[in-house]
């Protein structure tokens, strides 16, 4: 008996999903006077109001204050645009029972909500000393757009922390108008966001040298990226958590296995011995600056360069991951005129000339030099490849760093929620931006 084949062709769509961005859109901006963090211009709540808040990839809750008395009564988009209001407005029953919040139920080890009171109390506690946000979960709409040349608006259903009361450096200028946690509990907007189909499980962040930058939800990276995996099963599994096989210093290579979260809310980058050591003293040698001796700052390693000094070198910092691409650290270093734990953070300064790629559905990490400005953010204006060596040292021109978008700056200073402040001084300083915590 024949039997007769038939050939089929099995052909399966694979659906891309649109990119989301905030409704005022997807710029991000470093201010200085802010805590050399990056904040956007978020619009939630029925009718919206707009808020200026700090991004975090280093926590998960979003939270706004509910008595906004000292946030910055300006809007990014328009400096003569509207002011934020006294008081969330949000329906404070929806908080009871909702899927988002899990009748009450989010414990880990950012955010903790007792299951046992009705109106979904929290308490967020930060790395930095005496940093905190507690109050009350609330539902409601935060309002997005699709990041292409529809603009289509989405309301995407969200819980977010209406903030009674805050210490520590959200007092003093950290995040005034609150907190935008990117982590990867289901707390957080980008876990919403997937869960609920709006758009894919992972999300970019830009940073450019001048301070602006780009955020887009559901952008899965590009081909020719750098990756490397996140670490899975540690209490820090919540956050960008990366293991570091190698730490090149002006063509130096030290064998040193670590581990680090990429934390876009902490300004500087902390790191514990050894590796601290291994990185500060090994730079120290190869810097031909005189080392500043004054004990006035808050760094260990600060140096002298005269003011009419045009270019100065400096040894460059290469970070090779587990997965053997290279991260080739753009601007280890500040320049100004006269900053926790037990945990390895790399900080937001070290992500500069980037487009990091969160991808918490592959959980890696992807990096690319980008100008932040190119509509798909493809453009490598750099140099260098993300996973070659580089020259031992790199030039630049010292200009002092400057604060991008005008800000009103609240009384006391300015902190990262995670970072040190520091004062300035009447001399030009080079400062290498680590910090040993």
């Amino acid at each position: 008996m024949a039997v007769d084949w038939l050939l089929v062709l099995v052909v399966i769509a694979i659906i891309q999903k649109t990119p989301i961005a905030f409704y005022n859109g997807n710029e991000t901006y470093r201010i200085d006077t802010l805590g050399f963090l990056h904040y956007a211009d978020v619009s939630v709540g029925t009718p919206n109001i707009s808020f200026l808040v700090a991004l975090d990839t280093g926590s998960n809750l979003f939270w706004l204050p509910c008595d906004c008395s000292s946030c910055v009564r300006q809007s990014l988009g328009s400096p003569s645009g509207p002011s934020s209001t006294s008081t969330v407005r949000t329906n404070r029953q929806q908080a009871k029972r909702s899927p988002a919040t899990a009748s009450c139920a989010h414990k880990h080890s950012v955010i903790d909500v007792p299951s046992d009171q009705s109106n979904c109390p929290y308490e967020a506690v930060y790395l930095s000393n005496g940093t905190s946000t507690s109050g009350y979960l609330v539902q409601d709409s935060l309002h997005l757009v699709s990041d292409d040349s529809q603009s289509k608006a989405i309301d995407a259903k969200i819980t977010f922390g209406c903030g009674q009361v805050q210490t520590g450096s959200f007092l003093t200028g950290g995040a005034p108008n609150g907190l935008f946690g990117l982590g990867m509990a289901n707390i957080s907007v980008p876990s919403t966001l997937a869960h609920n189909g709006y758009t894919s499980g992972s999300f970019s962040m830009c940073f450019r040298p001048d301070g602006i930058g780009r955020i887009s939800f559901g952008d899965k990276g590009s081909t020719g990226q750098g990756e490397t995996s996140f670490n899975q099963g540690q209490p820090s599994s919540l956050l960008y958590n990366i293991s570091i096989a190698q730490t090149i210093i002006g063509g130096q290579a030290g064998d040193l296995v670590y581990s680090a979260i990429f934390d876009s809310g902490t300004s500087f980058t902390y790191l514990n011995d050894p590796a601290y050591t291994l990185i500060a003293k090994n730079f120290n040698k190869l810097v031909k600056e005189m080392r500043h001796s004054s004990t006035d700052l808050p760094f260990d390693y600060c140096y002298d360069i005269s003011a009419n000094q045009t270019e100065l070198t400096f040894p460059t910092v290469n970070l090779v991951m587990s997965s053997g691409d290279y991260f080739n650290v753009t601007n280890p270093i500040i320049l100004f005129e006269f900053a926790s734990g037990d945990v390895n953070i790399i900080g937001q300064n070290f992500m500069v000339g980037y487009r990091i790629v969160f991808d918490r559905e592959r959980m890696i990490l992807g990096w690319k030099p980008s100008n932040c400005y190119d509509d798909k953010m493809e453009t490598n204006t750099l140099a260098v490849s993300p996973n070659t060596a580089v020259p031992p040292a790199t030039a630049v021109n010292p200009t002092a760093t400057s604060t991008q978008i005008p800000a009103a700056s609240p009384p006391g200073g300015s902190h990262s929620p995670l970072s040190k402040p520091f004062t300035y001084t009447s001399m030009m300083t080079l400062v290498l931006f680590f910090a040993i915590v």
